[in-house]
């Protein structure tokens, strides 16, 4: 499982969704559900919270807490390749925490649907698009090539050219060829809502009105396709996110516009959707047997506090307005760490177990730092300069298609 995310633009993340996902600091790297650079700052709001600054430093920092939860759980419960044997066994306290890891891809699509709604507001469709391609290639492409030269160069296993080069796209999910990154199936939901706010809010400009009730047709329209049997529409709508996105989205609103109770609404919708679909896909059914059984009550308990967590850090002033500036170095590095953290996390753990004599926690620990470490040399030395780089290529060239066409020669 993974997540996420870079974040957007505008935000108080340097990473894909604001990142994500996830995304940074202008022109900054950190799924998503995760800041991307700024190129247009938000129009200025009728913000919740008097004083409040474009940019979200805490919510970097929970970006960082996400992509953390998804690689506990990537490396203390469900990787046993690198262990050995099943981490049950070698964490058996800290894997019952690390079980429900699989819920920080949640958050980060909380995250996101607050981040992208945050950049979007006051652009147009391309701006938008321009600054969401820029933002997630440069980095994803780095992952890319890092894990699949890191498994060729150790003899193990890794996918045919074909679906090698087809990951390039980022779609080789609906294309039907294996991942290279486990992680990257979250940014196919990303790009999916990506579409969905692109088309339904930003294409006429983005509105409390037009945000409000995109919200409300989409909880709608993704109970129905959850409830048909049309596979496209499942696909299109994901009813089991759409709430986590939506939840988000009501977020910024309430931070843009204040406390009403129509987006107080939309943020419970999504809470009371989002915790029933967390327990469905994550705690065991009656009768099944499984290693380990989730408790629906810690599942509901920890999509509350994701909720809370992101309402906490951009409502609550106090927090909302903290300006520790390593908080958007942490958000910076959440997107490549995501990337790059179930596969080489797991190679790096075998490679330590084999020739050190470090503990089993010892190891661990290493290889969180590892990760983190090589997540911050993608940062600074592929996504610092090739993000702004691909960003102006990607403008020009859309003002080059958007210029005026040439007069039509005489006869």
């Amino acid at each position: 499982m993974s997540l996420k995310l870079p974040a957007p633009d505008d935000m108080a993340s340097p990473g894909p969704e604001s990142g994500a996902p996830g995304s940074g600091a202008p022109d900054a790297a950190a799924p998503e559900g995760a800041a991307a650079p700024a190129s247009t700052p938000a129009p200025a709001a009728k913000a919740a919270v008097p004083g409040a600054k474009v940019r979200l430093r805490a919510l970097d920092g929970l970006r960082l807490v996400a992509a953390l939860m998804v690689c506990f759980y990537h490396l203390s419960f469900r990787g046993s390749a690198g262990w050995q044997r099943s981490p049950l066994h070698v964490f058996p306290h800290l894997s019952h925490v690390s079980a429900y890891g699989p819920l920080g891809v949640q958050f980060f699509f909380i995250i996101s649907g607050f981040v992208i709604c945050m950049s979007g507001w006051g652009r147009t469709v391309r701006v938008f698009a321009i600054s969401r391609i820029s933002r997630l290639y440069p980095a994803y492409w780095a992952a890319l090539v890092v894990v699949t030269a890191v498994l060729y160069f150790l003899g193990e296993r890794t996918v045919s050219r074909t679906d090698f080069l087809t990951n390039f796209t980022m779609l080789q999910t609906p294309a039907g060829a294996e991942r290279v990154l486990g992680v990257s199936w979250t940014l196919w939901a990303e790009a999916r809502f990506y579409v969905l706010f692109a088309v339904a809010v930003l294409w006429r400009g983005a509105t409390r009105k037009r945000v409000l009730g995109f919200c409300a047709l989409w909880t709608v329209a993704a109970l129905y396709a959850d409830s048909s049997d049309q596979e496209f529409l499942k696909v299109a709508l994901m009813p089991e996110y759409a709430p986590f996105f939506i939840g988000g989205i009501g977020l910024y609103m309430l931070r843009r516009y204040g406390h009403d109770l129509l987006t107080w609404g939309v943020v419970a919708s999504g809470f009371l959707l989002g915790q029933h679909y967390a327990v469905k896909g994550l705690v065991a059914p009656p009768g099944a047997h499984a290693a380990f059984e989730r408790s629906a009550t810690v599942v509901i308990a920890a999509v509350a506090a994701g909720f809370a967590g992101v309402a906490l850090v951009t409502l609550f002033r106090p927090v909302a307005d903290v300006d520790w500036r390593w908080l958007t170095t942490a958000g910076a590095l959440t997107y490549p760490f995501y990337l790059v953290h179930e596969i080489l996390g797991t190679l790096m753990i075998g490679k330590l177990r084999a020739h050190t004599g470090l503990s089993d926690y010892e190891v661990l620990a290493v290889t969180v730092l590892a990760m983190l470490l090589l997540a911050y040399l993608i940062h600074r030395l592929v996504e610092r300069p090739l993000t702004p780089l691909l960003r102006r290529l990607l403008t020009k060239q859309a003002n080059g298609l958007g210029a005026a066409r040439p007069a039509r020669e005489s006869a």
